[in-house]
């Protein structure tokens, strides 16, 4: 599946690219109602945090229900611009660890099982995983961070 392998492609490349942007970049706060990097890629790690819970339990339970969240409100309550951004990277790459691990157990047949977010219609698993790696790669393109590579060598892989 191209959403598992650019996951892994993801977890093999980004951190150095993370690693690389300068200190003034990632702390620079456009205004106060806008996110640092150091905030968007918190925002991804409270992403990976939600999703990991809804692949894990739509393959547990029989279609469960789940909360949404609110992202300003959890980037606020995490204090993600006062955190060290190698802790960040590291922390990004704990969590899409365990989230790859438990998309990897998905049984071929279990990717059609459902969950709802909030009041959402059913979603399948494998919408909600493949929407997790495409609200990440929305989020690294507006941080600057180049993943248009990995994107076509996962979309050229067997």
């Amino acid at each position: 599946m191209q959403s598992l392998l650019l996951l892994r492609a993801l977890l093999d490349r980004l951190p150095a690219r993370l690693t690389n942007l300068p200190f003034d970049q990632v702390q620079r706060k456009p205004s106060s109602s806008t996110w640092s990097l150091k905030e968007e890629l918190g925002h991804l790690l409270d992403s990976a945090a939600n999703n990991h819970q809804r692949i894990v339990r739509t393959q547990l339970e029989d279609t469960p229900a789940m909360p949404e969240y609110d992202g300003d409100r959890w980037v606020a309550l995490h204090r993600y611009q006062h955190r060290d951004w190698s802790s960040l990277i590291a922390i990004w790459v704990g969590l899409n660890r365990q989230l790859l691990a438990a998309a990897e157990a998905v049984p071929d047949a279990a990717w059609s099982r459902t969950c709802t977010i909030a009041d959402s219609a059913p979603l399948t698993l494998q919408f909600v995983f493949d929407d997790y790696v495409d609200h990440m790669l929305h989020h690294l393109r507006h941080m600057g961070v180049e993943v248009d590579d990995l994107v076509s060598a996962a979309a050229g892989a067997p």
